[in-house]
């Protein structure tokens, strides 16, 4: 299979307001404004998440990203003043945190089981 890029997209209501959102919730700029009412960040390398205006759209979005430092991330947005929806570990110990934008979109980041642990510990 040839190289791949892929783009979440999620869209809000209003623009400065959503990327306001993103940028705290991200601890970063976008990576580059795509056109006036569109951003993107870059994730890792070719994996973008990109946050649009499209009001008719806004609050369906589902995202779920997995990351090898999941603690770190995770307390990271907590400094920032973000709080996840919810905060769970499945029975086979990946745990996963939920976010919402302020349009409800969700925005899941997991992270693999600690090492020697299970949901069941």
């Amino acid at each position: 299979m040839s190289e791949i890029d892929l783009f979440a997209e999620l869209a809000v209501t209003e623009y400065a307001a959503g990327m306001a959102w993103y940028e705290r919730f991200l601890g970063r700029p976008a990576s580059f404004e795509a056109h006036a009412t569109e951003s993107v960040w870059e994730l890792a390398e070719h994996r973008y998440l990109v946050v649009l205006e499209r009001p008719e759209a806004a609050g369906h979005g589902i995202v779920t990203v997995f990351l090898e430092d999941y603690e770190g991330w995770l307390a990271a947005v907590q400094e920032r003043g973000i709080e996840p929806t919810t905060v769970e570990t499945y029975d086979n110990g990946v745990r996963k945190a939920t976010f919402h934008d302020p349009d409800g979109n969700e925005i899941g980041f997991g992270g693999a089981p600690l090492e020697g642990k299970s949901g069941d510990d």
